[in-house]
This record gives C-alpha cells, structure tokens and sequence, in this order.
C-alpha cells in the first residue's frame, strides 16, 4: 500500500485518533498516536515495516535495533523481510545471570540502524542508542514512521545522528483532510499543538 493508504490504514485501525487526550507530561493534545495496535494487524504491521525499510535501504548497517517496545515488532518484520540480523535492549537490565544491556549476536564495531514507531523528544532513541554504543557498536541512523514535528529531529540531528521518517504530523492531517476523514477546524487545532509544544 501507498502512503496515502497506510495513514488511512493506521486512521481506520485506532493507531491514530483526534479528540481531547492527556498526555504523559500532563498536557491535554487534540491527537493520540498508539501504534503499539499495528501488532493486531498483519498487513499493517508490514505496510509500516515495508515503508521504512524504503526509506533507508540504500544505507549501510549490520544489525537492526527496535527501541522497546512498540519498536520491536517493527524492527522484527524488517529484520525477517530483508535477513539482517537483530538485536534487542533490555529495558531492566537482569540483576542475575549475564546482565545483558543488550541481548543477540554481535561484534564490536558493527553499524545499527535503530528502529522507532514515533520521534517526540528523540530521549528514547537515545535510551537505546546509549547502551548500543557502549557495547562498542555504532549508530548514526534512526528510521521512524511518524516525525511528531516537535523538536525530536533537531534534537537527533545536533547529535550527529540522522532522522529517516515515513511521514510527519503535519503530512498524516492533511493526508486525512484530502480524503474527508478529518475537518479543517480539527487540521488546524492539530498544527496549532505541534507548533505550541515545541520540546
């Protein structure tokens, strides 16, 4: 499927919604983006996979890292589709047995793509790109599906990382404005967000 029909996929499934929704930081958003929903459809799951392997296939990288854990599905149908080897991070380093930052298969010096859902800040990248490179792995390339315009690239971008995404905000909006399924007023309340929270 085309962009156009994987936003309105994503629309039609939940993993996009318009309303009135309290954020973790407190703030009320007139969206909510849950794509942790694409695991409950197939197809979806390797539109999103498809698309962002478009974006980066000409890049050279050993291994795929997902960013836990909304990521990882994502980063699992990349690494099966195209038979680049994985690796995961742990979110709670085990106390006990090897204590594993990061688990899988891997050398020192090999390049990681790291895969995200979504880019806010860029501080959940970095959570695994930290770790990573303490293995001695490298990274300096991040592949999202969806650029929430609020800072997150420049933030990547000043770290000397770069930001490979399937689509932004502003695109989704408009994209579900041209085929009716959202009103100009709502458009509108949408990029007046972005542009007023800025991180």
């Amino acid at each position: 499927m085309n962009k156009e029909q994987l936003i309105e996929k994503l629309f039609e499934i939940g993993a996009v919604k318009f309303g009135e929704f309290k954020l973790k930081s407190g703030i009320m958003s007139p969206i909510y983006i849950d794509l942790r929903v694409i695991v409950s459809y197939p197809e979806v799951l390797k539109a999103v996979a498809d698309a962002m392997w478009e974006k980066v296939k000409d890049l050279k990288f050993d291994l795929v890292c997902g960013v836990p854990y909304t990521a990882l599905p994502i980063a699992t149908a990349i690494s099966l589709e195209h038979n680049i080897p994985m690796v995961m991070r742990r979110k709670e380093v085990k106390e006990y047995g090897t204590k594993k930052a990061i688990e899988g298969a891997f050398t020192t010096g090999q390049i990681v793509l790291v895969v995200e859902d979504l880019v806010t800040s860029g501080m959940s990248v970095f959570e695994t790109i930290e770790p990573l490179e303490l293995e001695g792995l490298k990274t300096s390339d991040v592949v999202v599906m969806l650029d929430r315009e609020q800072g997150g690239k420049k933030h990547i971008m000043e770290k000397g990382k770069n930001l490979y995404s399937v689509t932004t905000i502003s695109e989704l909006v408009d994209t579900l404005q041209q085929t009716d399924k959202l009103d100009a007023d709502t458009v509108k309340k949408v990029k007046e967000f972005i542009q007023n929270n800025q991180v």
